[in-house]
């Protein structure tokens, strides 16, 4: 049963003893709900059936109904005749349904299991943040001691996690801003540029807390390889964190945003279409056309199709003929999918011959305009009030693995110098980081590496034959110079070691 009344069938989970009530509390996870709404509960919450046999409460569900005044009928996809596939796709993205384990692929089915049975108890009610008390939604894998408390302390400045409230209350903490470069400021917001690498203890914390309001996320520790941008609210006590956005220092995918989250008091304000623009106003000052990683979840996917149909609206409302999609990701930075996937959904671009073409519409551009879900953001980015000599953070340097065609083609330049100055070099190859030198062959040895070894045709009884000492002779044909020059002296050799 909900707080409000509202009666619901629910899974129990877990059970534990309350350190603050010092009764039995359950874990409940409500059918047909999103994750982020199952939390404890204590008896009173249960209907008499359940409350009846409370040893057993953790394999039996929770009967109950739903009250009429507190929630509206779900509306029955399956009882409407001939829906698309586009309309029950939209209907999942504004009811935020997430696809059951059933429509997904067997091997996305069983990562999901796996996520769901590693993540599926939160043992962190709440936590006290500044001045704000916020539930919390999913499990975050904090250290065993802090990730059972039901209450966690979180200093607004520099994310160190507490978990008494007197620690919390003597805690005198050093920052008062995100510990990295403010490369944004207009009014009282501000977006503060923090190096993985240079802050590592602050994005590990601000890792934790997101994850705390993020289904799937699998970024806790590994920071170095990624650029934090945190927004930030200021006033006399310094800056509040609102929000931020991770993105790779370099992405193979060519993604402009890793993982991006609003703290829960500050949602429904715009601040996630404002990280989401700022996000496509840095690949602008790199001039990349960028994306963001993939899956997104539920409240992103919407946040973003909201800011890319009313981009893309704002430019086809006064679009010129013969505009098309590649157009399109040029002047905004949005990838060619996401504009293909978006402009679908709004019945604006077909698949004609091979090729997605724009069906521009104006009747269907002023419609879409005039919906509550494609309105202007709240807060729109000030290119101007980015700092102008911001630059993209230097990209790490990828290490070359040395192959053999790599390898054979460093030797062959070497060979061919050899040619033209007839002197011995000797060749440095790095294996493993240690450097190790090897004689190139004489110009005419030259091999090529297609070509067998011709070491290997020598009959082992021949090259034994007249020779006592086996070793001795590897030995020197180890040594032996193949120069037309020296060829008397290595008779003379052979001469004297069948003697001896």
């Amino acid at each position: 049963m909900f707080q409000d009344g509202t009666v619901v069938v629910g899974e129990v989970l877990a059970s534990r003893q309350s350190v603050r009530s010092k009764v039995a509390e359950f874990f409940v996870h409500y059918e047909g709900q999103n994750r982020r709404l199952d939390e404890w509960i204590g008896l009173d919450r249960f209907m008499e059936e359940a409350t009846a046999t409370p040893a057993h409460a953790a394999a039996a569900p929770v009967v109950a109904t739903r009250s009429s005044a507190s929630a509206a009928a779900p509306v029955d996809l399956k009882s409407v005749s001939k829906v698309t596939r586009s309309a029950r796709r939209k209907f999942d993205e504004i009811n935020h349904i997430q696809p059951s384990l059933a429509e997904l692929l067997p091997s996305q089915a069983t990562l999901e299991r796996m996520h769901e049975e590693r993540t599926k108890v939160k043992y962190i009610d709440r936590i006290i943040f500044g001045r704000y008390d916020i539930d919390t939604w999913y499990f975050s894998p904090y250290p065993e001691d802090f990730g059972r408390q039901e209450v966690l302390y979180i200093c607004e400045f520099c994310i160190k996690y507490m978990k008494y409230k007197h620690t919390y209350d003597r805690h005198v903490c050093p920052l008062k801003a995100p510990p990295g470069r403010e490369i944004y400021r207009k009014h009282n917001l501000s977006v503060y540029e923090v190096d993985g690498k240079h802050a590592k203890v602050y994005c590990q914390c601000l890792c934790l807390l997101s994850k705390l309001f993020l289904d799937h996320k699998t970024l806790y520790f590994d920071v170095e390889s990624f650029m934090f941008y945190i927004l930030t609210e200021r006033d006399e006590d310094g800056t509040h964190v609102v929000g931020y956005f991770s993105k790779e220092k370099d992405s193979l995918e060519g993604n402009n945003l890793a993982c991006i989250m609003t703290l829960p008091p500050y949602q429904r304000k715009g601040y996630g279409k404002f990280l989401i623009g700022f996000s496509y106003e840095l690949s602008k000052r790199e001039n990349i056309v960028g994306s963001p990683e993939k899956p997104l979840s539920d409240l992103g996917k919407l946040s973003y199709r909201s800011y890319w149909s009313w981009m893309l609206l704002e430019i086809l409302k006064d679009a010129i003929p013969g505009l098309g999609i590649k157009d399109l990701s040029t002047m905004t930075c949005i990838s060619e999918l996401d504009i293909i996937d978006t402009l679908q959904s709004l019945n604006l671009c077909k698949y004609w011959k091979g090729n997605h073409v724009l069906c521009v519409n104006p009747k269907i551009v002023q419609e879409c305009l005039l919906a509550a879900e494609f309105q202007r953001p709240k807060l729109l980015v000030d290119p101007k009030a980015l700092i102008a000599e911001w630059k993209p953070p230097p990209r790490p340097v990828r290490p070359i693995k040395p192959t053999f065609t790599h390898q054979n083609s460093i030797l062959a330049a070497q060979n061919a110098a050899v040619k033209a100055s007839d002197l011995p070099v000797h060749s440095s190859v790095e294996t493993n980081g240690e450097v190790t030198r090897e004689t190139l062959p004489e110009p005419d040895m030259v091999l090529d590496p297609n070509e067998e070894d011709p070491l290997d045709d020598i009959d082992e009884d021949d090259a034994a034959s007249g020779e006592e000492d086996d070793e001795g002779d590897e030995d020197e044909l180890r040594n032996m110079d193949v120069d037309e020059e020296n060829e008397e002296n290595d008779d003379e050799w052979d001469t004297e070691s069948d003697e001896s």
